[in-house]
């Protein structure tokens, strides 16, 4: 009999569990929103979990949930798309500067990042000003669409869209500069869709509350609040969840196609742009087959690693990032993790890690050494060699990266 690669947990009045999670930190507070989850009536088999699994607001963030004539919004989230670009250059390590500094002032000048916030502050440098002219050509290609999901729900509208294409954010969200196993420069980058994402996302959470009005009581937690398939709102939120997939995935292509131009400001060596590894997302919904029926499936904080397909699962600022290959395991509803997984919150890092001990993590590292980083510091998150290994089932690696530059909001 084939060892079995996953915890396997009954759920009192709901579906199993399944948890890729030998050998990694898994928080019981966690378990217990998973079990919520599990407990919905209309998941599809059982819910999975991936190892870099940790509590989220709405659903557990690394959690794979199928459902059937049903979508949870908040399972979804609001960073709708969000997810990871790399490309392999024709560049080695030899090729670039001794110092890297110029690089990553480079980067930073080209993509918007971060976020000013506060009164009195005219624009929001994680914002464009006047978008450039690729910005504008990606935006043509979103606007029809973005215009007739307003016209059905205006206070979408009223929200970061057009200005925030093409800029990294803050948070998790990074540009690197990568080093694969042959010494090869890769670009990665990693983003969602933003304000409009998050506004979308927002909209339609409190719309299914309101939907569910008097039995919103009744399920294990408010945050499940779910629409129905076949109701208008339903079909609303998968047009609009959509675009902002489609939103994210431009995006990405946006600050790439920038990233790679102030790489060739920088570097002195030409070079081209040689395989793509993927554009992917890892907070979506989408419709697929699994064992015989057609379900939506939720990977909140999950890459799909359908057969044959290229992945990507990232460290944190100072770790291994990697390229992987899915084996299309159907028990995992053919996904893995989307990266290493937080193993303390934002505020619990910045109590525990002192700036020398971040500075001393990314050793090496061209990138952010001041304190408003230290919640993203690599020891904030589990260690990705044991969340590899805990999913060698569900992916096989093609490339090791580290970087060298980190960009980060």
């Amino acid at each position: 009999m084939a060892q079995q690669h996953y915890e396997f947990t009954e759920t009192a009045g709901g579906v199993p569990v399944k948890s890729w999670t030998h050998g990694v930190p898994f928080d019981p507070k966690a378990r217990v929103q998973l079990a919520n989850t599990a407990r919905l009536p209309f998941i599809h088999g059982w819910v999975a979990v991936m190892p870099d699994v940790h509590v989220g607001k709405g659903a557990t963030i690394g959690s794979v949930i199928p459902t059937k004539g049903a979508i949870v919004p908040a399972a979804v989230g609001v960073d709708l798309g969000c997810g990871m670009m790399a490309v392999r250059t024709s560049l080695t390590a030899s090729d670039l500067p001794d110092s890297l500094s110029g690089v990553r002032s480079g980067i930073e000048r080209a993509v918007p990042h971060g976020r000013t916030s506060g009164r009195g502050r005219r624009a929001d440098r994680g914002a464009w000003g006047t978008p450039p002219a690729e910005v504008d050509a990606h935006w043509a290609g979103l606007a029809g669409r973005f215009e007739a999901i307003c016209d059905k729900h205006g206070a979408i509208r009223k929200s970061n869209n057009h200005k925030h294409l093409g800029t990294l954010g803050t948070g998790n969200h990074f540009i690197e500069l990568c080093l694969d196993e042959a010494q090869r420069v890769w670009v990665m980058l990693h983003s969602g869709s933003r304000g409009v994402g998050n506004r979308i996302g927002s909209y339609f959470i409190e719309l299914a509350k309101k939907d569910m009005g008097d039995v919103l009581g009744n399920l294990p937690d408010q945050d499940l609040a779910y629409l129905n398939e076949g109701t208008p709102h339903f079909a609303d939120y998968v047009e609009a969840v959509s675009w902002a997939q489609d939103f994210a995935r431009s995006n990405r292509e946006v600050m790439m196609e920038r990233t790679l131009k102030a790489l060739a400001e920088t570097v002195p060596k030409p070079f081209v742009v040689g395989q793509q590894a993927v554009n992917c997302h890892h907070n979506y919904v989408q419709q697929e087959l699994h064992y015989g029926e057609n379900v939506w499936v939720t990977r909140k904080g999950a890459v799909r690693a359908g057969l044959g397909e290229l992945g990507i699962i990232p460290g944190s600022m100072g770790a291994k990032s990697f390229i992987v290959r899915g084996k299309g395991n159907p028990e995992s509803f053919c996904s893995c993790s989307h990266g290493a997984g937080r193993v303390l919150s934002r505020t619990a890092a910045k109590k525990q890690f002192t700036l020398d001990d971040h500075k001393a993590a990314t050793e090496g590292v061209e990138c952010r050494k001041d304190n408003s980083v230290i919640d993203e510091t690599p020891a904030a998150y589990k260690p990705i060699e044991q969340v590899m290994a805990a999913q060698s089932d569900l992916v096989e690696v093609v490339h090791t990266l580290k970087q060298v530059v980190c960009v980060k909001g």
